[in-house]
């Protein structure tokens, strides 16, 4: 049995890393740069999707563990959730990357805009990969509030959501001259680290199972990090339009209907 759930484990960790594949694979459907109305709507629908799966997936879990604390059960919950940001406010300070406004951030290095893209984009990923390696590691170790559907659930939100995210790191790359088999190569590895953090997180796991309520919150915390920092300000930047938000709703509500109905 244990080797079932291990084999059913490999299968959620690899089915984010699909969704961002997929996404750099639609750099072969465009002949130039996607318009910034798709880019407004996809990256709200990513946003959507990751606030929904931070909160329904990770949040409500992690508050679910600390019950038995009574009123003082958010205390590991907001301390999780702070240590998460803070991890992903100081990674973003020492990794140098930049934004599809072509503002770029962290310290200076001699890096093509290229790489500093990909870069970005791999930042986003990296709590995704852990969020998910941390709810494989609450159900490996029979944690009682994560289930096996609930693990899928987020698994394939987190797919959803990176389906656009691939899209996004692409396009640009394709604007900068970078041929397609190159460009869907970039995408490619911007989502490797989402199975590699997985595997890591659940290769610790079981040093921290009893601190399962701050890693869960921890996750989402760096997700929602990601939302605030990158997301949100690309999909609202310039000209007025509620295409973003419109997508975000659309991608908040398929998120928690996945957690609802699977988990």
């Amino acid at each position: 049995m244990r080797l079932l759930f291990e084999s059913a484990m490999w299968k959620i960790i690899i089915i984010p890393f699909l969704g961002t594949a997929l996404g750099a694979a639609s750099v072969f459907l465009f002949k130039k740069e996607m318009s910034r109305r798709m880019q407004r709507a996809l990256t709200g629908f990513a946003s959507g999707v990751m606030v929904s799966a931070s909160f329904f997936s990770l949040l409500l879990p992690a508050l679910d563990q600390t019950v038995e604390m009574g009123k003082l059960g958010f205390l590991p919950v907001s301390i999780g959730f702070g240590i998460g940001m803070l991890f992903l406010l100081v990674m973003d300070m020492v990794t140098p990357h930049m934004h599809l406004d072509k503002n770029e951030e962290g310290p200076r290095s001699g890096l093509k805009r290229t790489t500093k893209l990909v870069l970005a984009v791999t930042l986003h990923n990296l709590p995704e990969g852990m969020a998910v390696g941390i709810v494989c590691a609450g159900w490996l170790y029979g944690n009682s509030t994560i289930s096996f559907t609930g693990a899928l659930a987020l698994a394939i939100g987190i797919a959803i959501q990176n389906f656009p995210e691939g899209a996004i790191v692409s396009m640009p790359l394709l604007g900068e001259g970078v041929p397609k088999g190159k460009t869907f190569l970039y995408g490619v590895l911007s989502g490797i680290v989402e199975p590699i953090g997985a595997l890591l997180v659940i290769a610790a796991s079981g040093l921290f199972i009893p601190m399962m309520p701050y890693l869960l919150s921890f996750a989402a915390g760096a997700m929602i990090y990601v939302v605030v920092e990158e997301l949100i300000p690309e999909m609202s930047e310039g000209e007025h339009s509620n295409i973003g938000t419109i997508s975000f709703a659309l991608g908040f509500i398929l998120m928690m209907a996945l957690d609802v109905g699977l988990g």
